[in-house]
Order: C-alpha cells, then structure tokens, then sequence
C-alpha cells in the first residue's frame, strides 16, 4: 500500500517542484492557511515551546512569531520539493555564501571538518549551495534513512543530485572513523532531541536540554574543527549561509565545550530571528534525572 501511495504521489510532487516560484509561494500561502489557521497543525506544542522560549515576551508577540513560524514552515516544505527540479545555477542564484575562504583554507590544509547548524533557515538549500563552491572539503551529511524504501530512494536522489554524499544516521561515525584519511566536511543537524541517558545537558533557550554529543565526540576523536553554519533569510525565497569556525583545535577543549559553543551559536540565531526555526519539534519532552551530572 505504501509503495503503491507513494508511485500515486510522485506527479504531485514533481508537479510542485516544476511550479515557477512566483506560482510555488502563492500555494504555500494557501497551505499556511490550511495548516495554521483552520487545522492548526501542532498548534499547542508551537505555542507552548514559544512561551517557555521567551517568557518576556506578550501572547501578541507569541502570536506573532507563530504566524511567521507558520509561514516559512510552508515555504520551506515546498522549497525542499523544489530540489528535485532546482539547477546548480538556481540554487546559486537563491543563496548568497559568505565565509567560504575559512572552507577553502582548510581543504589547502587538507584538513577535514565538521560543520553544525540546526533546523534553522533552509538547510537542505543550504547543503545543496554548499556542494556547488570548488576547493572546499566535500560534504557529507548525516541522515536518517526512510522505512519506506521507495520514498527513501526519491529523497536520497533529491540530495545527491546536487553533489552531496550520504551517510546514515546509524552508521555515521563509523563511516567518519573509515573516510578519515579522506578530504571531508560531515554535517551534523545537532539540535535534534537524544535519548536522556546519552545526552549532554544544558540550558537551551531558557530551558533544561538534552544535547546530542556526537558533534563533540567525533570532532575530538578526530581532531576535526567545528565550523557553524548560519542560516538568515533576507527575503522570500532567498537565503544567505555564513561560515564560521566555532572550534579549531577540539582536542585541546574539556568535556561539553563544544556542545555548548555550538548550542549557543544556534540559540543567538533563534533569538535574532525566531520565526525560522522549527517549534513543531517536541524538543523538551525529556527531564533530566537526579542521577544525571548537572552541567
């Protein structure tokens, strides 16, 4: 049945992405009214996650972010179909790319590296923009594979049709460890929710949070610096991605270090420009326990 949806499904979704923009945001305006205003898609879990993110800030204000929320979220689902039809040139033409001689400098190094970012922006854009620049490390992503075997291939081609290579989620820091006398950049969406006993606590926005540690761990084992990727949107439909080195020398950093630099990095982003980050996710469905070090 899954496989027979999803053959259904594959004209719908080509149709979208062959849709000019101009015709591309007019339906995700149609579909943010659906989403936000009549079935309320995550409704409480966005609201509450903003309330407890910005505790000073009026139900106006909270109101306010969400409807932004909601609108980029739209926009950001049908730009990430767009992929599948989006050119090298296109891609270029939609996202500006600063900081790209730190990228550059340490290919010359032949050094690999680490990038960071979170579910901020459009990262899928941004991977994508990335894998076009000559003379920097090839990406690698970290993805989590589909049950649905058909689906799965159609995202997979979706990603590496713009250059980019693939490792999953499960095999990811053995595939590092082998790949290690290679030229790399591996991408690491960090700021998605561990299991409690694995993770590193901190503060997050205001609140208790669980962090993956296999930015840090691996950075280390390695000796691969950590470079932050930034995510802003000048305007519709348009992006700009900046690098930057977050850690150079990882070794020579004590334990959590790491993880909080780059948690800090994402959450001043947040914090400048709120609507572009992903308040559907239950990020804190998690409690610490009392066994677990305080951080």
């Amino acid at each position: 049945m899954g496989t027979l949806l999803h053959l259904l499904s594959l004209p719908f979704l080509y149709g979208v992405a062959f849709l000019p923009f101009r015709a591309l945001y007019l339906l995700s305006d149609l579909m943010c009214f659906i989403v936000h205003r009549t079935i309320g898609y995550r409704r409480e879990v966005v609201l509450t996650n903003l309330r407890n993110s910005f505790p000073g800030k009026s139900q106006a204000e909270i109101d306010n972010i969400a409807a932004g929320f909601y609108r980029w979220f739209c926009d950001l689902t049908l730009e990430t179909l767009k992929m599948l039809t989006l050119t090298p040139d296109g891609i270029r033409e939609r996202v500006g790319f600063s900081g790209i001689d730190i990228l550059r400098n340490y290919a010359r190094e032949e050094r690999s590296i680490i990038l960071v970012l979170g579910h901020y922006g459009n990262w899928e854009w941004a991977g994508a923009r990335y894998a076009q620049e000559q003379g920097v490390p090839p990406l690698h992503v970290i993805y989590h594979p589909l049950t649905n075997a058909r689906v799965d291939r159609t995202i997979h081609h979706m990603r590496t049709r713009h250059g980019i290579h693939l490792y999953p989620m499960r095999e990811a820091g053995k595939l590092m460890i082998r790949d290690r006398d290679r030229l790399t950049a591996t991408a690491f969406i960090a700021d998605q929710t561990p299991s409690p006993s694995r993770a590193y606590w901190m503060t997050f926005l205001g609140q208790d949070t669980p962090v993956f540690q296999g930015t840090e761990a691996l950075s280390k084992k390695l000796d691969q610096p950590v470079v932050y990727i930034s995510i802003s949107r000048p305007r519709r439909g348009y992006y700009h991605m900046h690098a930057e080195t977050l850690v150079a020398e990882p070794s020579a950093l004590p334990l959590g270090a790491i993880t909080e630099a780059h948690t800090q990095r994402l959450e001043a982003d947040i914090r400048n420009y709120p609507d572009l980050w992903l308040w559907t996710h239950r990020r804190w469905k998690h409690s610490r326990s009392k066994s677990q070090a305080t951080t």
